[in-house]
């Protein structure tokens, strides 16, 4: 049942005077469903899933366990391979995720969602739609992009036109979809999400902000985990947007806050001691080269290498060992990490793995954003800081730099903020309400993620 919605707002708003250390992160959740099937995992990460052989169950492909058929199959022709639909994009709005208002203007839009659950939400929209259609099925739409103001006149017709056509396309933006104006399966599902869903949003979304004592600058960086996507905003309007690669949810991105101190050009990769248990303890039992081909090596407490012939691979005792990757090309980390000093040692950086920019399912690290613009997001960061080759930090200082193939840290001539965000519903003040999928799950009642703080 929902909550009577005149209470909603005085709720929350105690939330955000009363809210102080945030619970622990709840366990992870099985992934919701989705009409974006998951990449395969690689590689990328600051803790990116190490490749590992694979081997094809017992018996297939072995003569000697497989039965042999009374009569010989008939060999089926292949089905074509689908082609990938590319949905999901980088909305067009100018205002960051994340403002001072962010609290208030979310609470407010979860009465009015509240208000249109209460009377009955919103009509379902069937398949099979396309710009010239008529019916039934396009009055259906009509009506429900006009309960969420999508579609300001014509509502009860049922054609479909061209203000149907801007009206989709402006839906499509809020969820952060690519502007087609056509009804494509991320359009459909998003169409019906029920009000009731989209109110638990943005109630949970205003709840997990209430309280955060941001410290707002002139120029701040902004995550919002669901939305993969990385914002720097100046003077409060989103200058530049980046299309990310987060957490998956058994290595989720924490909700953080920090101050971005330095850039890391050709930075070495130290592994979190989760990866050396669970991923390079198992390789290595099966393949003693394994850490040499990565270019990973094994120091002790005195900074000196160790030979991986003399590590004990049947015990955990690799665990005490400080595994660093070297940098270059093939490093986890890519060519810049971008140095952000936080609990719980997550920061933003390049990848190798550049074609999982690509997808619309882009949760697949161990906790650390990928940012597919890095090298511009550094240069921006890097506004005003000395030292750059030709005069002024931009790519290509950064990539000169780079060729030296040298660990360099240039420190910021100031630090800029940065929030970590998990909002799957927001509005910031301009009326327009955004939601992106739970992909963690946290859209419980009483659910939230743990909050670092400054």
């Amino acid at each position: 049942m929902l909550p009577q919605r005149s209470l909603i707002l005085p709720v929350l708003i105690a939330l955000s005077i009363t809210v102080g250390a945030r619970a622990q992160t709840p366990a992870p959740a099985q992934l919701p469903p989705s009409v974006f099937s998951p990449s395969p995992m690689g590689g990328g990460a600051s803790e990116q899933a190490l490749p590992s052989p694979t081997a094809p169950p017992p018996g297939v492909g072995d003569p000697a366990t497989a039965p042999e058929p009374a009569i010989a199959p008939v060999k089926a022709k292949p089905k074509p391979k689908p082609i990938p639909i590319r949905e999901m994009a980088l909305p067009t709005n100018p205002d960051p995720t994340f403002t001072q208002e962010v609290f208030f203007a979310t609470a407010k839009a979860s009465e009015k969602y509240a208000a249109i659950a209460d009377a009955g939400g919103w009509p379902i929209v069937p398949g099979g739609l396309s710009p010239g259609a008529r019916g039934k099925g396009v009055a259906a739409l009509r009506k429900r992009l006009a309960v969420e103001g999508d579609l300001d006149k014509g509502a009860e017709s049922e054609a479909w036109d061209s203000d149907l056509s801007q009206a989709l396309k402006h839906f499509q933006d809020r969820m952060g979809l690519r502007q087609s104006g056509l009804i494509t399966p991320g359009t459909l599902k998003a169409l019906n999400v029920p009000a009731a869903t989209r109110f638990k949003q943005l109630a949970s979304s205003a709840q997990r902000v209430a309280g955060v004592n941001f410290q707002y600058n002139d120029r701040y960086v902004v995550v919002n985990i669901p939305s993969a996507t990385v914002e720097a905003i100046d003077h409060g309007a989103v200058v530049r947007r980046y299309v990310a690669v987060v957490g998956d949810p058994d290595h989720r991105s924490p909700e953080e806050q920090a101050r971005i101190q330095a850039i890391n050009l050709n930075p070495y990769w130290t592994l979190p001691t989760s990866i050396i248990k669970n991923e390079v303890i198992p390789k290595m039992r099966k393949d003693p080269g394994y850490l040499s081909r990565a270019k990973i090596r094994i120091l002790d407490g005195h900074g000196t290498e160790i030979d991986p012939r003399k590590v004990d691979w049947n015990t955990e005792r690799a665990v005490n060992y400080t595994l660093r990757q070297d940098a270059g090309a093939a490093n986890a980390l890519g060519n810049i990490r971008i140095n952000m000093p936080n609990r719980d040692a997550v920061y933003m950086h390049d990848t190798p793995s550049k074609k999982y920019f690509g997808g619309d399912y882009r949760f697949l690290s161990h906790g650390c954003v990928r940012v597919e613009g890095v090298y511009d997001l550094a240069a921006w960061l890097l506004d005003g800081t000395s030292g750059a080759p030709n005069g002024k930090w931009d790519k290509a200082s950064l990539l000169a730099k780079v060729a030296t193939q040298e660990h360099i840290d240039i420190n910021l001539k100031q630090s800029v903020p940065v929030i970590w965000v998990y909002m799957t519903g927001w509005s910031n003040g301009d009326g327009v309400v955004h939601f992106r999928d739970d992909i963690y799950d946290y859209d419980k009642v009483g659910g939230r993620a743990r909050s670092a703080s400054l």
